[in-house]
């Protein structure tokens, strides 16, 4: 891999992951997941084995789907509250679309059978990257929104 491109993929993971941890308005986490989700797949199928390509692919979808998922969740909230901001995530079902997606996107109990197929087919350090950098943004969400997620949902996950 060109190292001018490894650096740019790097500089935009911190971008990214510093976008979604300071913000506050729905829209900026969004993009700097998607920031994030973009910046780790030219790591991912740097190898250009079949292996990794598949590994890229399987996190492109399953990342798309809950960052979806998120935003639907934002646009639910807005529209039936009038707020953008993390914070003021009041209405039920958006509450339990956004435990859903959080839960893709860290590979939690329900939503985990893609985690070790794409670990299985990354570089070490790909691999060291996807399980401590790329979880901060999305457990920073989760922690933003704990007083307003659904606790039945979360204890279920947890047993599971």
């Amino acid at each position: 891999m060109n190292p001018h491109t490894k650096l740019i993929s790097y500089l935009s993971l911190l971008l990214g992951t510093t976008i979604t941890i300071s913000s506050n308005h729905w829209m900026m986490a969004w993009t700097g997941l998607e920031i994030n989700t973009l910046a780790i797949i030219p790591l991912i199928s740097k190898s250009h084995h079949p292996r990794a390509i598949e590994a890229a692919i399987k996190y492109f979808l399953v990342q798309a789907t809950a960052s979806t998922l998120m935003l639907f969740s934002s646009m639910t909230n807005a529209w039936l509250t009038g707020q953008w901001d993390i914070t003021q995530l009041t209405h039920s079902t958006s509450c339990l679309l956004l435990t859903t997606a959080i839960a893709m996107k860290l590979g939690l109990v329900p939503f985990h059978f893609w985690f070790p197929e794409v670990l299985q087919g990354s570089s070490m350090t790909t691999a060291l990257l996807l399980t401590t950098m790329m979880k901060f943004p999305p457990i920073t969400i989760l922690f933003m929104t704990s007083h307003t997620l659904n606790p039945t949902l979360l204890t279920s996950m947890a047993i599971a």
